[in-house]
């Protein structure tokens, strides 16, 4: 779990720049862009989806509030389920990210297209782009929880939090010592440490990169909290045995095999 990538060189770079690289590490340079409402392929189990929408200049504000009054509310009507909307910390190119669960991919789909066919949703798209489009891409990356991952629990905080997403990248064949590591010592020591585990996700099996990436959520006080609880956990010498335990045949990680992004929630984010 050593951060070859700088956590603080990641911060620094523009809200575009670092989701590019965290999206394309992901999913290994092949990211899936799509409409603003596209669709995508089936699979049995609960999925989750997180996208990032990329606004035209300016109309971040008006993105927001169509979300805000009508887009939410209408994934609900259709059975969706609204986990958390964001916007990184450094957002220059007005980007929102956000995070939604589903019961299958196959019930996505058909919940998308009955959003898409809702009246009121194609009224409240017609209004708010009556200057221009809001969003000029989207990207989707689509997730499931793994066996250790916490319940997730959706809750609204006061004051918010800050959100961390982390995506590790192991070497070929490593990815279940990564998993028996967070399983056994991580998510515990973690917790120890002052952090919220919120939940882990592997990518679908049809997504490049499945077989060798864990990307996971994590939940501060602030970025001061995050900072201090982060050097206490690496200073941890149950952390510095487990590492150097499961590391014994070879490092599981690629070299700059971890990216992160901290993450603002909006207002009408249900997880804050």
């Amino acid at each position: 779990m050593k951060n070859h990538f700088s956590f603080r060189t990641l911060h620094r770079l523009t809200a575009a720049v670092a989701l590019s690289l965290f999206f394309s590490a992901i999913t290994g340079g092949s990211l899936r862009a799509e409409p603003e409402t596209g669709s995508e392929p089936e699979t049995e189990s609960q999925v989750f989806e997180l996208r990032t929408y990329y606004t035209h200049p300016g109309k971040l504000e008006a993105l927001q509030a169509r979300f805000r009054d009508h887009t939410v509310k209408l994934f609900e009507k259709h059975g969706m389920t609204n986990v958390a909307y964001w916007v990184p910390q450094a957002n220059e190119e007005q980007i929102l990210v956000y995070l939604m669960a589903y019961p299958s991919r196959e019930k996505r789909d058909e919940m998308w297209k009955a959003f898409m066919a809702d009246p009121e949703w194609i009224a409240a798209y017609a209004a708010s782009t009556e200057e221009g489009k809001l969003v000029k891409r989207v990207d989707s990356v689509f997730l499931k929880a793994t066996d250790y991952s916490p319940a997730l629990v959706i809750e609204a905080q006061n004051p918010a939090r800050l959100f961390e997403l982390r995506r590790y990248t192991t070497n070929p064949e490593k990815l279940p010592k990564l998993d028996a590591r967070f399983r056994d010592h991580t998510i515990r020591l973690f917790s120890a440490h002052s952090m919220t585990n919120v939940i882990y996700f592997h990518l679908v099996e049809d997504e490049e990169g499945a077989d060798n990436t864990l990307v996971y959520l994590l939940a501060h006080r602030d970025n001061r909290a995050r900072d201090a609880a982060f050097d206490a956990f690496r200073q941890d010498p149950d952390w510095q045995s487990a590492r150097k335990a499961s590391e014994v045949d070879g490092p599981l990680l690629i070299k700059r095999g971890v990216q992160s992004l901290l993450l603002n929630p909006v207002d009408f984010s249900p997880m804050r």
